[in-house]
C-alpha cells in the first residue's frame, strides 16, 4: 500500500510554478531561436568564473563545504556585514522555502502582492500558510498597502521584490526603509533584491545586518549569469541567520556553485559589462515597442514589461504569436499587469529576431 500523504499535501495540486522553455521546446519539437523570457543573463558568467569551474572540475568527487565558509567570508567583506548574518542557499527560491518553513505555521497569514513572484506563494501554501494579497498601484508593489495588510491580518511574513518581478518597477531606498519601520511586531519583511545590480543608485537601503525586522535576498542567477548553478544568499540579523541551520540542506549548495560564486565576486569588470549590456538592451526593447505603437515600462531589471495596449486575452495572443515564431517570452499572470508581455534583455541577435516577429504577432492577435 502506498504511504498516505499528509492531509495538507493531499489538498494541494501537483504543479510547477513556471513552465520552462525546455518543456515548451519538447512540446513544439524545436528549440527557440531567442530565449528571452526567463530573466536569465544571456551575457553569461564571468570568464574568471568559467576558468575557476574548469580548474575545480576534477575535485567534484568531494562534497561541498556545508558551512559555506569561504563564500560567507567573501560576501561579508563585499557588503560590509558580519559573516554571521549571511545564509547561503539554493538560489532565492530555496531560501524563501526555508524562510517560510521557519516562520509560518498552518493557518498563519502571509502578505504579498497579487501577481508578484509566484514561487514565494508556492512555498507559503506548501507549508499551510494563508496568503493575503494586495493589488499593485500604478504597476508597482504598494508598500503602504502591504504594511496595512500585515497589521490587519497579523501576518508573520510580508514579501516585496525591489526591483519588482514581473513589472521591472522599483522603489527608493527611503520608501523601503519606511516599509521596514512599518512592520508590526513579530512580522518579518522578506525583501527580494534579485535584480538590485541593475537598479539605479539609491534603490537599496544601507545595510543594517542587526535589524531583526528584515531579511534581504540576493542571487548569483541574474547579473552574475549563473542561474543554472542555483546559488543565492540572504542577509539578516545573526540570530535569524543561525535559525536556518535548523532546517537548511547543509549540502544543498554544490562545491562547484560555491567556487563559481567566489570567482564571480572578484570580476567587477564583467559585472559592469553585463550592466551596460542590459541597459542597452532595455533601450532597444523600448524602441521596438514604440516602432509597433506600444509602450514599455521603465525598468530597473534585466527585462522590460511591454504594454500590448489591450487586455490580458490580447496579450496572451501576442505571446502565443511570438512563441510560434520561436521567440520565448513570458507575461505577468494577474490583471491588470497581464496586459503586458515581459521581454528579457537579449543580445543584438535576439532583439533583431524580436523586432521581426513582433509586428507579425501583433497583426495576428488583432486579426
Amino acid at each position: 500500500m502506498t504511504a498516505p500523504l499528509t492531509s495538507l499535501i493531499a489538498s494541494l495540486p501537483a504543479t510547477v510554478p513556471f513552465v520552462g522553455p525546455e518543456k515548451q521546446e519538447r512540446d513544439r519539437d524545436r528549440v527557440f531561436a531567442a530565449r528571452i523570457g526567463a530573466n536569465e543573463s544571456v551575457f553569461g558568467p564571468s570568464p574568471m568564473t568559467i576558468e575557476a569551474m574548469q580548474r575545480a572540475a576534477p575535485d567534484m568527487w568531494m562534497y561541498c563545504d556545508p558551512n559555506n565558509h569561504d563564500l560567507r567570508e567573501a560576501l561579508a567583506d563585499h557588503h560590509g556585514v558580519p559573516p554571521e548574518s549571511i545564509v547561503i542557499g539554493e538560489g532565492i527560491d530555496g531560501l524563501l522555502g526555508y524562510t517560510v518553513r521557519l516562520f509560518v505555521e498552518q493557518g498563519q497569514k502571509v502578505v504579498t502582492s497579487a501577481g508578484a513572484y509566484p514561487t514565494f506563494n508556492y512555498h507559503v501554501t506548501g507549508f499551510g500558510g494563508e496568503l493575503v494579497r494586495v493589488p499593485y498601484a500604478n504597476d508597482s508593489e504598494d508598500p503602504d498597502a502591504l504594511a496595512d495588510a500585515a497589521h490587519r491580518s497579523g501576518a508573520r511574513l510580508v514579501y516585496i521584490a525591489n526591483p519588482d518581478n514581473p513589472m521591472g518597477t522599483w522603489h527608493s531606498a527611503e520608501r523601503i526603509g519606511r516599509l521596514i519601520e512599518a512592520m508590526p511586531a513579530g512580522c518579518l519583511l522578506c525583501l527580494d533584491e534579485a535584480y538590485i545590480e541593475f537598479a539605479p543608485d539609491g534603490t537599496a537601503p544601507a545595510w543594517d545586518a542587526a535589524d531583526p525586522r528584515v531579511i534581504r535576498f540576493r542571487t548569483f542567477s541574474k547579473a552574475y549569469g549563473m542561474a543554472g548553478l542555483r546559488i543565492g544568499y540572504a542577509i539578516t540579523a545573526p540570530e535569524t541567520a543561525a535559525a536556518f541551520d535548523r532546517v537548511r540542506n547543509h549540502f544543498g549548495v554544490s562545491r562547484m556553485a560555491q567556487i563559481a560564486a567566489l570567482a564571480a565576486l572578484g570580476d567587477n569588470a564583467h559585472l559592469a559589462s553585463v550592466q551596460a549590456g542590459v541597459a542597452s538592451a532595455r533601450i532597444r526593447i523600448g524602441e521596438i515597442a514604440t516602432a509597433n505603437g506600444l509602450t514599455s515600462l521603465a525598468s530597473a531589471t534585466n527585462f522590460v514589461a511591454v504594454d500590448c495596449g489591450g487586455d490580458g486575452a490580447f496579450a496572451r495572443r501576442v505571446l502565443a504569436g511570438l512563441l510560434a515564431r520561436d521567440i520565448f517570452v513570458r507575461m505577468p499572470g494577474a490583471a491588470p499587469q497581464d496586459r503586458c508581455i515581459r521581454v528579457g534583455a537579449g543580445r543584438d541577435c535576439d532583439l533583431d529576431l524580436l523586432a521581426a516577429a513582433l509586428p507579425e504577432a501583433l497583426a495576428e492577435a488583432k486579426g
